[in-house]
């Protein structure tokens, strides 16, 4: 028995020894052998959230050349991410459904105090990050202030707009007034670019709308300004700003953070802001939006 154990270990022995005179294969470390690529299907998607502060038209047209941008820096697909309301975008934050959103500024005053929605950057334009509220009435009406579109048809963009819903309703109370008792009817556009072309055409008697967007219409379209006239601009407030969720991993943060930073210092990202009307991304407190916080809270809507 025991020979026996003996034979067959030795033959498990010769069996694993190379061949006599045959060279042994010669494998040198140093080398690195790139992995394959991963497959396009493979990468894990950066999904970008952009408010309804334009039409789902224009944001795709406005938006698409970013995504193809980052997209290209960071070597991953991007896909835009739309809804049809401020108030389903911030669902879309609050859940880590999207890892960069474009939103309006109430819409960040309601997600930072509701659930720590953190500020990234923000859109600087003609030098500042700032933006107004803006009435406007079809050319011909006659009215030169708010109060002479009592009993009228307005316009309003989205329930959680600050510049086209809470910022008119705050001069409302400021005369005693709701939009219930002083207009004889409201609508939502669901977007600012839509509540423009509605009063353009006369099926709104006024909205209030980002000036924002109101410039860059005029840019695309001049022949608007003979259409419609501004009657009334608030004071500055913080821009619309870029956010992300507080869940999102800080390297991933710092890295969508650096790569918007620094857009305009090559062609190609220069040209995509260009696209969008703006001149660079840059940092911005969160003590910007105060003076939006105290009209919101002023008013109480979506308290």
């Amino acid at each position: 028995m025991h020979r026996f154990l003996l034979l067959f270990i030795m033959s498990l022995l010769t069996a694993c020894t190379p061949a006599q005179g045959a060279a042994l294969p010669y494998v040198d470390l140093r080398v690195r052998t790139p992995l394959p690529q991963i497959a396009p299907a493979e990468l894990t998607h950066l999904r970008i959230g952009v408010a309804a502060i334009l039409s789902p038209q224009g944001t795709v047209a406005s938006y698409s050349k970013l995504a193809e941008y980052l997209a290209e820096k960071l070597g991953r697909p991007v896909d835009l991410v739309q809804r049809r309301t401020y108030a389903e975008l911030n669902d879309m934050v609050a859940a880590s459904q999207v890892e960069l959103a474009f939103i309006c500024t109430n819409a960040y005053v309601v997600g930072n105090e509701q659930f720590g929605m953190e500020l990234l950057l923000a859109p600087e334009i003609n030098g500042e990050s700032v933006y107004y509220s803006q009435l406007i009435v079809p050319a011909n009406s006659g009215a030169q202030s708010l109060a002479d579109l009592r009993g009228k048809v307005f316009a309003f963009t989205d329930p959680m707009s600050f510049t086209g819903r809470i910022y008119p309703v705050y001069l409302l109370q400021q005369m005693g007034e709701t939009p219930e008792r002083f207009f004889q009817r409201t609508f939502y556009t669901y977007s600012h670019d839509r509540a423009i072309e509605a009063v353009a055409a006369g099926v709104a008697d006024g909205a209030a709308v980002d000036s924002l967007v109101l410039d860059y219409a005029l840019q695309r379209n001049p022949e608007l300004a003979s259409r419609l006239r501004i009657i009334h601009t608030s004071a500055a407030f913080g821009i619309p700003p870029v956010v992300v969720p507080p869940t999102l991993p800080p390297r991933q943060k710092a890295q969508l953070r650096d790569l918007l930073l620094t857009m305009h210092e090559d062609t190609a990202g220069q040209a995509v802001l260009r696209e969008l009307g703006i001149d660079r991304f840059v940092t911005i407190d969160n003590t910007a939006y105060d003076g939006v916080r105290a009209i919101v809270h002023a008013t109480g809507i979506g308290e």
